[in-house]
């Protein structure tokens, strides 16, 4: 449904205002993919780094995907959640930054690794908003071919209660955000967050900086939806944005320029090889990516992993 500032703010201040009984997060859980038990058991011990942004607004990393956070009178506004171990120390770098308690919480995407946490965060009293592609996806069993794995729906309570479709406008603690769904591009339930104010956008998993992105084909996601994504991000902001990404470093315009070069060089140099005729392997060996790996290819996804997904989509 699409949502109003209004009901926003009076579903939130009920959701705050409940009790909640102590609990296991864990309890009677379906069985989990391993790449989400072996997550959950790093995200353990994981250190979370805080980084202060502009406009009050700051930046959790180190577990899962990057988490904004926004403090104020009306409380604590998360943007993704991260893995759902890491709560001591997520919830210790909280508490830092201010003792606003939380109520309210953005999931960017339906990615176990931004949404693993929605289950606390909820029992701590935010009120969940998402597109409503998150909240369908959540809602029912989602499968990853890629990585073997079939994640369960999350917990009714732990999905987002608010949805919109397209845009969403939202004003909370002084400042004015703005949520706009993109094109299928990691997946087909990606959005970004706007801060207008500080001129502060999180793209959610849109971009990876400094890493080749996965592309999540099983749920809608597009080799050419994360250029047409690159381009949008381009587009909202300033020249002085300060841009969050799902994973990496914080970066800025110039950066998302350059990755929007390389997702398109590279997705035009896989086109040509298929059109060819050559097969995956045969792409892989002619090394399409070779000229940007240096810089993009250490992270999760390598340079062959990249090719794969790219060549899916071409």
């Amino acid at each position: 449904m699409t949502i109003t500032r209004r009901h926003f703010l009076s579903t939130a201040a009920a959701a705050g205002a409940a009790c909640f009984a102590p609990r296991s997060i864990f309890a009677q859980e379906p069985q989990q993919p391993a790449m989400v038990v072996n997550g959950r058991a790093a995200a353990a011990t994981a250190k979370i780094t805080t980084q202060k942004l502009r406009g009050n607004i700051s930046v959790l990393m180190g577990s899962g995907g990057n988490i904004a956070i926004l403090p104020g009178p009306q409380g604590k506004l998360l943007v993704d959640t991260g893995i759902s171990t890491s709560r001591p120390q997520i919830a210790e770098a909280l508490s830092a930054i201010s003792p606003d308690p939380i109520q309210y919480l953005i999931n960017t995407h339906w990615h176990w690794d931004h949404t693993d946490g929605n289950p606390w965060v909820h029992a701590a009293g935010a009120t969940i908003l998402a597109h409503e592609k998150t909240r369908q996806r959540l809602s029912t069993p989602q499968t990853i071919p890629l990585f073997n794995a079939v994640f369960p729906p999350l917990p009714a309570d732990a999905r987002p209660s608010l949805t919109f479709t397209d845009n969403h406008t939202l004003e909370i603690n002084g400042a004015t955000l703005v949520l706009s769904h993109y094109d299928p591009a990691h997946t087909d339930t990606d959005i970004s967050v706007l801060f207008t104010d500080a001129d502060v956008l999180h793209t959610g998993d849109t971009w990876f900086s400094a890493a080749y992105p996965f592309i999540d084909y099983a749920t809608g996601g597009h080799i050419d939806g994360m250029i047409r994504a690159a381009g949008k991000n381009l587009s909202i902001g300033t020249s002085s944005t300060i841009v969050i990404p799902g994973h990496g470093p914080v970066g800025n315009k110039e950066q998302l320029s350059q990755t929007l070069d390389m997702l398109t060089t590279i997705r035009d140099n896989i086109s040509a090889l298929k059109k060819q005729g050559k097969t995956v392997d045969e792409a892989i060996a002619a090394k399409p990516t070779a000229k940007f790996d240096d810089k993009w290819g250490k992270g999760f996804v390598t340079p062959e992993m990249f090719v794969k997904l790219v060549y899916q989509g071409v």
